[in-house]
């Protein structure tokens, strides 16, 4: 059986930037033959490979090195020494505007983008008119680029560079500017990227994405490589490194939903919270619960359009920043599921079974997301919860049995 080579290898990749305290030190520097910079290292020794059909995420801290590894693997920076290797047509979302004309018309910007990207004239001719319709941007296509928004610069570079089909897709955060309704389609295109087995590296700053989107992850930490691996297990390690450096808000400092004052539920959006309770398992509403308890979570959900296919999610957050646990219905096949019709009401239940902690406070949330489970409508908020202290040390207490047997 032929093995197929990675599409992506970086082998002892470095990348360093001179720092000049002024602009004029740039030119004495030539003049002069003197150095008159400081070297700055920004990525320092990274090597891996991305396999065929897979998904890379790369996370970390700004300043981390993240986009300046993706500037390096589509080609826009050299690095300082090491080495890239791609099998296939790239295409990047990277900056807004990257590769954009501002002068041209959105149309095009089309055949100037795709041209970059290697697609013959004909294919691209062929291409413009699902390009259009997937960017949304109707009669502004033949408007100059330079009068676009944030928003109209991305769906027409995301419309580009997925719909020409590259073997290799890296995307930098940029998706984070759209809308609900387009990051929608976004979030399906990947999917469908996916299935067709193609090699998409991403960089977020949501582990939740990182995590469903992509197979393996890197944490890059002050330019290296701090941990390589299944993108579950990166991102937890990541976000225990954050939770542990980090002092959040509270959940009243974060501004619930039903302070907020908003009465209208947006229009794109398929469902609504209308409230959120927790309970004992007799049904009474409590905000003092006792170790090792039982806990009744129960939202009345609204819907708003026909055919909605939800999914529903509960969280136990420390602050509105921190969460401790989370149950997804994507995450659970025996779940029941169904399509919904606008105007029903309907009461989403999950009784959490012998909560660990041991003591301390915290709050529920109840959360709406569409049937892809990557976006989040709407999430609601509970009053401040208390554990009662148990005996024991440290943050948890768990059921266990003891056996002690004579020899």
């Amino acid at each position: 059986m032929i093995q197929t080579p990675p599409r992506v290898v970086v082998e002892n990749l470095n990348k360093d930037f001179k720092i000049y305290d002024r602009p004029q030190d740039r030119l004495a520097e030539i003049v002069l033959r003197r150095p008159r910079h400081q070297i700055y290292h920004v990525l320092r020794d990274i090597s891996f490979a991305v396999p065929d059909g897979k998904s890379l995420g790369i996370i970390g801290d700004n300043g981390a090195g993240k986009s300046t590894l993706l500037k390096l693997l589509v080609g826009t920076l050299q690095p300082t020494s090491g080495e890239i290797t791609t099998h296939g047509q790239v295409a990047a979302l990277l900056e807004l505007g990257a590769g954009f004309h501002p002068e041209f018309t959105g149309r095009r910007n089309i055949f100037l983008n795709a041209s970059l990207l290697g697609v013959p004239d004909d294919d691209i001719a062929a291409l413009e008119k699902d390009i259009i319709e997937f960017s949304e941007l109707g009669k502004f296509i033949d408007r100059p680029v330079k009068t676009y928004s944030s928003g109209m610069y991305v769906r027409l570079a995301f419309s580009i560079a997925t719909m020409v089909r590259p073997d290799i897709l890296v995307i930098d955060e940029a998706l984070s500017v759209g809308d609900l309704a387009f990051q929608k389609k976004c979030v399906q295109r990947m999917n469908e990227f996916r299935a067709q087995r193609k090699t998409m590296i991403f960089c977020s700053h949501s582990m939740f994405h990182v995590q469903e989107l992509c197979d393996i992850a890197i944490w890059l930490d002050k330019g290296e490589i701090r941990e390589i691996g299944d993108s579950h297990t990166v991102v937890g390690h990541y976000e225990d490194f954050c939770n542990n450096k980090k002092s959040y808000n509270s959940v009243q400092e974060d501004v619930p939903v039903e302070e907020t004052g908003a009465t209208e539920a947006p229009l794109l959006q398929d469902c609504r919270i209308n409230s959120l309770a927790v309970l004992s398992t007799s049904g009474e509403p409590i905000t003092t619960i006792e170790p090792l308890s039982d806990v009744v979570l129960e939202m009345e959900v609204e819907v708003l359009n026909d055919k909605m296919d939800g999914h529903f999610g509960f969280a136990f957050m420390r602050s509105a920043e921190e969460p401790i646990a989370s149950f997804l219905t994507t995450n659970y096949s025996d779940v029941e599921r169904r399509t919904y019709t606008k105007g029903e009401v309907f009461t989403v239940r999950l009784t959490v079974e012998k909560i660990a902690m041991r003591v301390g406070e915290f709050y529920a949330l109840g959360g709406l997301a569409d049937e892809s489970g990557l976006l989040w409508y709407e999430t609601k908020f509970s009053p401040l919860l208390r554990m009662n202290a148990n005996k024991g040390v440290g943050p948890m207490t768990m059921q266990a049995r003891w056996e002690l047997e004579n020899k």
